[in-house]
């Protein structure tokens, strides 16, 4: 485990114990989406730097910033064709020649460890300004193959993870293993799902993702909203879904997410620079980590991660009061959540991606942009939020998150 020490609420001319100051205090100030759609659905023409350029750019637009200000761009992408997406994509969004990009690759992690690594960035010193969050156009990602000893390609379906040794499961085989594992049957695993449809339809009808959303322009028209909560499920069709991955298993295609197209991003800067921006609020980061498990059990690997970045900010998880985390599985959602002591319906209040859609590379950014927009809703300066994300070849990664008012 590896962590980065908290921060909470500072003042000017005084730094308390165990706080960074001012000028290395990194806070969160603005976060914006785009619609996550389903593979192969509105979103699948564009590609991964034309789904995050209108992010960046809004970005940029929504807080007056001066483009030549941003230090870096630090994206998270695991599934694209390379050649550095971050770079590609902002200078698609108009950002100047001067300004770098980065792109980071821990699978399902890579958006929040992008956030991450932008945070350690600003705590490292000297107020600098990033723009940091993940993309995935999962529709358009390139076919892989290796290269035969003929020179002829030999296609897969995903890279490897870890060594055949280590079994290398597939994330279905795996989200078997941790439902039985951990005790998880079928009927908490359908009613979790539901739930987070459920949610995410409620989200939609009362305008909560309206603030954060992106709309994007594709041949067909604009899209706005996202593609995937289904108003039709009921207890009756999720208990007709068969087992998907292990014959007799409990894990479906009803209680697992979907592959998705997205893009998420953050602007993340010192406290310092923040109110000389003048921003009215943020997230201030108050601790990070990531945590290894056994492969065989990959999607457990959000919980050792959120429980050790708790335990270094001296939080109880009952303190928490938003909790987003991804939604790969519900088996493993809920094995999670039950080993830190959260209760399921405390977590995604406005639905996860088994409703929403799981689009890699976006979805840890996509997790902090739900945490800005919920804590804003709520108004309550203090207020903690937790992002979690369990990620393909044994590894979480958590990031504690507070809420405080910093104008008027």
């Amino acid at each position: 485990m590896r962590g980065t020490p908290g921060c909470g609420p500072l003042v000017a001319d005084a730094v308390p114990a165990g706080l960074l100051p001012p000028d290395r205090q990194p806070v969160i100030i603005a976060a914006r989406r785009t619609p996550v759609c389903p593979v192969n659905g509105a979103l699948r023409t564009l590609r991964a730097h034309e789904l995050l350029a209108p992010v960046l750019r809004g970005l940029v637009t929504e807080l007056s910033l001066a483009p030549e200000s941003v230090a870096d761009v630090v994206i998270g992408n695991a599934v694209g064709g390379g050649g550095n997406v971050a770079r590609l994509a902002l200078l698609q969004a108009g950002l100047p020649v001067t300004v770098p990009g980065i792109t980071v690759d821990r699978q399902c992690g890579s958006g929040l460890d992008a956030i991450v690594l932008a945070a350690r960035l600003v705590a490292a010193g000297g107020s600098p300004l990033y723009l940091a969050g993940g993309v995935e156009s999962t529709s358009t990602a390139p076919l892989r193959a290796h290269r035969k000893d003929d020179g002829g390609p030999e296609f897969y379906r995903r890279a490897q993870f870890v060594p055949a040794s280590f079994g290398d499961p597939d994330m279905g085989v795996a989200a078997e293993n941790v439902a039985a594992q951990y005790g998880v049957g079928r009927d908490r695993q359908d009613a979790f799902a539901l739930a987070s449809h459920r949610k995410a339809l409620a989200a939609i009808r009362e305008g909560h993702f309206a603030g954060e959303l992106v709309a994007l322009d594709t041949a067909a028209g604009t899209v706005s909203t996202d593609g995937g909560p289904r108003a039709g499920l009921s207890p009756a069709i999720m208990a007709r879904f068969p087992a998907a991955f292990v014959p007799g298993g409990t894990v479906t295609a009803g209680n697992s997410c979907f592959d998705a197209d997205a893009a998420s991003a953050v602007v993340i800067t010192s406290l310092e620079r923040a109110r000389h921006l003048r921003a009215r609020d943020g997230l201030l980061v108050r601790g990070t980590g990531t945590a290894g498990v056994a492969p065989g059990e990959l999607g457990i690997g959000a919980a050792p991660a959120a429980r050790e970045v708790l335990a270094a900010a001296g939080v109880s998880a009952g303190a928490v009061d938003l909790v987003e985390f991804n939604e790969a599985f519900a088996s493993q959602a809920l094995a999670c959540l039950d080993q830190l002591g959260i209760d399921p319906d405390r977590a995604n209040l406005d639905g996860g991606a088994l409703a929403l859609g799981h689009a890699y590379g976006a979805s840890g950014a996509v997790l902090v942009t739900r945490l800005l927009a919920q804590a804003r809703r709520a108004g309550t300066s203090g207020t903690l939020g937790l992002a979690m994300i369990s990620m393909a070849g044994g590894m979480g990664a958590a990031a504690l998150l507070e809420y405080r008012l910093l104008a008027g």
